[in-house]
């Protein structure tokens, strides 16, 4: 007898238990903490999904090697030893932990800047050494102050939101974010790094180590600061060039630095430490309990989500979902895909041009992993699972559609929430679809092709196109009744009385062929699909 197997998972670098209990329970998981290159080389064909952390190199090789992949797991925020555009290229997700981590190496920040503001650390020695010294150690309110912020992604917007409940002045520097971001986390704009640096009394660094950032912070940046500026980088080491910060340490100009991270890792002795406004800590930013439990928790559920074909919120290779947008835009993304899935089940050319049109409340966020959505679930029904989220914007260059978008902050009618898409084929021929988030936060379709409607689409379904006569509802009824067809829901939408009109029925179970061409047998009926999304 043939036996179903579950799909497979291998770990290659440990977790936290609670990560690989979830995995278990879900899938069968291989715990192979110690396995050498070559070892991994001869077994990952047999994998649907790897995790690591920092010190496995997951590149072509492996790639071609392991065909079942689906997605690759960083438990973790670097992906450093990941080749992203190879697993791109072969449909493959990457997800990573940065939520994950962000509140501790985001809290640990904080404390960076509150230990430089009242001299905690200096403070403490002191008084080990049996000294009384409360006059020495005036220190300054962040109360008042402005804060710069370099980078606003996960941890950046974290520490904004904490310091302005302190009553700090937030602004940030940050040319890859969306002024939407800036204005979702009440923080000024800075056009340029230089602008940052003339006015912030605490600076502190959120931004990953590239090329582009190595160095940033040099002997001309820190010239341009205030004089007793106070410095903070718990990101990533060797992005503040350290001679240059010990000079500006030296002269006065740097008043304080806090640093978790350094250019040598690890260190034991570092010219930075005889100032003693210097806090360091040996890179622990994501060292809690907390944090190693949602890293091991977290990657679980992305590599389940990634198995699955669901949504992952943390993939590297598809647009940002923050943690908390994700709540909002879901219910667009799967109402996007499922309208996507119906072109090909109506209609049969090819699809030339896409154009998508949000409306209102539709077009405040960032609308990236939407589209993707709409242009997954477009091609699924000729690709069949050759199609994801990962390469869905690639298969559809390839096709020769195009799509472009349009925000209006407007209503539509009276929607506030609408999303409109006009397809185009091959012929110049046009279709429209049109869909709206309801009150319980589920996708509905409203419109198609001029035909006004209210439905909410359901996993079986009939679409008919029917003469507006009378009787016609009755005859497809007694139809559905005599070919065994349960109808959860009837809807019928017209243009005009008497013209043609869309009958849509949500079904329990799948609708055979041959119920379809009974319909189509009917006089009143134009044409009649069965619909699987």
């Amino acid at each position: 007898m043939f036996k179903l197997t579950r799909e497979r998972v291998i770990i290659v670098e440990k977790i936290d238990d609670s990560g690989i209990d979830l995995l278990k329970s879900k899938f069968d998981v291989d715990l192979k903490i110690d396995m050498t290159r070559e070892e991994l080389l001869d077994v990952i064909q047999d994998y649907d999904a790897i995790i690591v952390r920092s010190a496995t190199l997951v590149n072509s090789e492996l790639m071609e090697k392991g065909k079942r992949l689906k997605i690759i797991g960083r438990a973790g925020n670097g992906i450093d030893n990941i080749d992203i555009p190879e697993a791109t290229k072969r449909g493959i997700i990457v997800a990573n932990t940065p939520d994950s981590n962000s509140i501790s190496a985001g809290e640990l920040a904080i404390g960076l800047m509150f230990a430089q503001a009242r001299n905690i650390t200096k403070a403490d020695k002191s008084m080990r050494e049996g000294r009384w010294d409360r006059n020495k150690f005036e220190g300054t309110e962040l109360y008042g102050k402005t804060l710069g912020i370099i980078g606003l992604g996960r941890i950046g917007s974290l520490v904004a939101t904490r310091m302005k409940a302190f009553g700090m002045d937030a602004i940030a520097y940050d040319p890859y974010i969306t002024d939407e971001r800036f204005e979702q986390y009440d923080v000024k704009k800075c056009e340029t790094l230089d602008e940052l640096l003339k006015i912030a009394d605490f600076i502190t660094i959120h931004t990953p180590r590239t090329e582009e950032t190595i160095g940033m912070i040099s002997y001309n940046e820190i010239e341009m600061m205030k004089k007793g500026v106070h410095i903070t980088n718990a990101a990533r080491g060797k992005i503040i060039d350290e001679k240059a910060a010990y000079e500006g340490l030296k002269n006065g100009k740097i008043g304080s630095m806090g640093l978790d991270v350094h250019e040598k890792e690890p260190r034991h002795e570092s010219p930075l430490y005889e100032f003693d406004n210097v806090v360091v800590t040996p890179h622990i930013g994501a060292n809690t309990v907390s944090a190693q439990q949602n890293v091991g928790k977290t990657i679980a559920m992305q590599v389940i989500n990634g198995i699955r074909g669901e949504i992952v919120p943390n993939a590297v290779n598809l647009p940002v979902i923050h943690r908390d947008e994700l709540k909002a835009v879901k219910p667009y993304i799967d109402m996007m895909e499922k309208i996507g899935k119906l072109y090909y089940q109506l209609f049969k050319d090819a699809v030339k041009f896409v154009e998508i049109n949000y409306w209102a409340d539709a077009s405040k966020f960032d609308v990236d992993m939407v589209n993707i959505a709409f242009l997954k679930g477009l091609l699924e029904p000729i690709k069949k699972d050759k199609v994801n989220y990962i390469n869905a914007k690639v298969l559809a260059k390839k096709s020769g559609i195009g799509i472009k978008f349009k925000k209006y902050e407007e209503n539509y009618n009276n929607y506030s929430n609408l999303i409109n898409v006009k397809i185009t084929d091959v012929n110049m021929k046009q279709y429209t679809f049109s869909g709206a988030i309801s009150m319980k936060r589920e996708g509905i379709l409203v419109e198609m092709n001029g035909y006004k409607m209210d439905v909410t689409p359901s996993e079986k379904m009939i679409i008919l196109k029917n003469k507006d006569v009378p009787g016609v509802i009755g005859k497809v009824g007694t139809l559905t009744g005599k070919d065994g067809i349960n109808v959860a829901t009837m809807h019928v939408g017209r243009k005009t009385k008497g013209d043609t009109a869309l009958m849509i029925l949500n079904v329990d179970e799948a609708v055979s062929k041959d119920a379809i061409k009974d319909f189509v047998k009917l006089d009143e009926i134009l044409w009649a699909r069965a619909i699987e999304l």
